[in-house]
């Protein structure tokens, strides 16, 4: 496989996966990013305390972008980082 045969194949990857997220956005209530990863989510709990250096949360009926996973639905999720994490509520679509 040549690199541009990989570029082509990666950029066709995050061209659905961006797709998805489309699709999906609205049947989630909050946003949730760190670092290293985009969250969406219906619950979203801090688990670490307040002062704390390691920021934890658990978020319940969870999406993730990743493009190489194969289920990007998750019941559950802990989600770390020394670095903090962004929670955003979304706003309420009208229907």
């Amino acid at each position: 496989m040549s690199s541009e045969d990989l570029e082509q194949y990666e950029a066709e990857i995050e061209l659905a996966l961006y797709r998805e997220y489309r699709d999906v956005i609205s049947m989630f209530t909050f946003v949730v990013e760190t670092d290293r990863r985009f969250y969406l989510a219906n619950e979203v709990v801090r688990s670490s305390a307040p002062g704390n250096a390691m920021v934890e949360y658990e978020l319940k009926d969870a999406w993730v972008w990743d493009m190489y996973r194969q289920s990007r639905f998750l019941s559950s999720v802990r989600v770390s980082s020394t670095r903090g994490v962004t929670v955003e509520e979304l706003p309420e679509r009208e229907i």
